[in-house]
């Protein structure tokens, strides 16, 4: 893995459940990539080895969420990439917390 983006997508709703709902919508299409992600209270993190992958799925998180129904969204992006070498995975910086 070369490169690792969490995104935080805030839609704009109504209240909290329409909020939830859109967010899920989001998720699902991040799941559908086939990429590895991770599911935070705050934030999903995906990784894989193409930048432009990744971009892209940060690009149409932004549209599925208006596409679900929000009459906008913002978004916090963090980005990690390395392009000649591997960098710490999800699993390496996770998984000591959750056995």
């Amino acid at each position: 893995m070369n490169v690792s983006v969490a995104i935080q997508s805030l839609p704009q709703a109504e209240n909290d459940e329409e909020l939830v709902r859109i967010v899920d919508e989001v998720i699902e299409y991040i799941k559908s990539t086939g990429l590895n992600y991770y599911v935070g209270p705050f934030e999903t993190t995906i990784e894989g080895d193409d930048y432009d992958t990744l971009m892209d799925i940060v690009k149409e998180c932004q549209h599925v969420a208006i596409r679900a129904g929000a009459p906008s969204v913002s978004a916090y992006v963090k980005i990690v990439y390395r392009p000649e070498g591997d960098i710490l995975t999800i699993e390496k910086k996770t998984s000591k917390h959750h056995n």
